[in-house]
């Protein structure tokens, strides 16, 4: 099984003039700067269009809503940890064993989701994040189940290993039942321990 491949997380329009590709550059950095600063509940159109220098109508030319606009940050942040997975240091990037490089998976998963919370909630429906980015979790997920020998009905352990790091069960465990986040990892660890066989951790 090969090493899947970055997944486009957005289909843009076919092709785009140059002035239109930097207000949508310019749009994007603006409202994850504002993310980051402000939080994503607080941002609106209008200050994402007075942060990147254009009217308002522009963002809704581009985006359509402001989940739309949520959601294309949120894609740009997947984007980011899929190139990581793809081409970044190991051990979540390539060059590591497929056990480390498992771990590494669920510790930066785990942690991404509980940063980008926020951002997933106010993106809603309009988040492509349960297609493009669970696509390539998935494909990664059951790459390195593979590549540790793991038998028996590999797309369904993968799910198994990708349930307990999607944000409702996170929110609720976290939240909720009050657990640390290592103590979520931990139990994520065991569980993947459970599903590899001994044999590929010797």
């Amino acid at each position: 099984m090969s090493e899947p491949r970055l997944l486009p997380l957005l289909s843009g329009p076919p092709a785009e003039r140059r002035d239109a590709a930097r207000n949508r550059e310019a749009l994007l950095v603006a409202a994850q700067d504002l993310v980051e600063r402000c939080g994503a509940r607080a941002i609106t159109m209008d200050a994402v269009a007075a942060a990147a220098g254009v009217g308002k109508g522009t963002v809704f030319r581009r985006f359509e809503s402001r989940e739309g606009l949520m959601a294309a940050v949120l894609n740009h942040s997947e984007a980011e940890w899929q190139g990581q997975v793809m081409s970044g240091p190991p051990p979540l990037g390539p060059g590591a064993d497929p056990w480390d490089r498992l771990l590494a998976f669920g510790r930066t998963r785990l942690e991404t989701t509980l940063l980008h919370a926020e951002l997933i909630r106010e993106a809603g429906r309009a988040a492509s994040r349960a297609a493009g980015a669970y696509s390539f979790t998935a494909t990664h997920v059951r790459y390195l189940l593979h590549e540790l020998g793991v038998t028996g009905d590999v797309p369904l352990l993968a799910v198994a290993l990708l349930a307990p790091l999607e944000l409702p069960i996170l929110e609720q465990q976290v939240e909720i039942e009050g657990f640390p986040i290592d103590r979520l990892y931990h139990g994520w660890v065991d569980l993947a321990r459970r599903i590899v066989a001994p044999a590929a951790l010797a």
